[in-house]
């Protein structure tokens, strides 16, 4: 049972008079945080495919609507999904930014670019064989 503010004689609920502020609420804005990592992780690898002189794969309907799928999937593959991006960010963080101080120092950073886009690929398309499809299967990731 939710304590009530009596303030004017109006009931909201406890934790300030702004709608929904008293308690976090998870769900749809969890989904959204995750699109925002996935958004994020994808614009690194664009830069990483850029330095590798990889040609960048266009993000298909499919990567980009691997939250949301997942944010429907059961806890246990939310849970897989989550922490492989975690994973995935961890990998592409420093080595985004080990490739742009080597192109700084005048190195060529394009073989060390082209090994962490191929392992962002293959992570990527590892975490994208979790989301259920709407036939039940796992997607194929392109």
């Amino acid at each position: 049972m939710d304590a009530q503010n009596s303030d004017k004689g109006e009931n909201r609920p406890l934790g300030g008079r702004f709608a929904g502020s008293g308690r976090p609420q998870f769900g749809q804005g969890s989904a959204s945080a995750l699109s925002m990592k996935w958004a994020a992780l994808h614009d690194a690898a664009e830069t990483v495919a850029l330095i590798a002189g990889a040609e960048e794969s266009a993000m298909t309907a499919s990567v980009r609507n691997f939250p949301v799928i997942v944010r429907d999937a059961n806890e246990s593959i939310r849970t897989l999904a989550d922490q492989g991006i975690e994973d995935l960010t961890a990998i592409m963080e420093p080595g985004l930014s080990s490739l742009l101080a080597a192109h700084a120092r005048g190195a060529n950073p394009q073989p060390a670019a082209a090994a962490l886009w191929r392992e962002f690929l293959a992570a990527r398309n590892a975490l994208m064989a979790l989301a259920p499809s709407k036939q039940g299967t796992h997607f194929r990731a392109t």
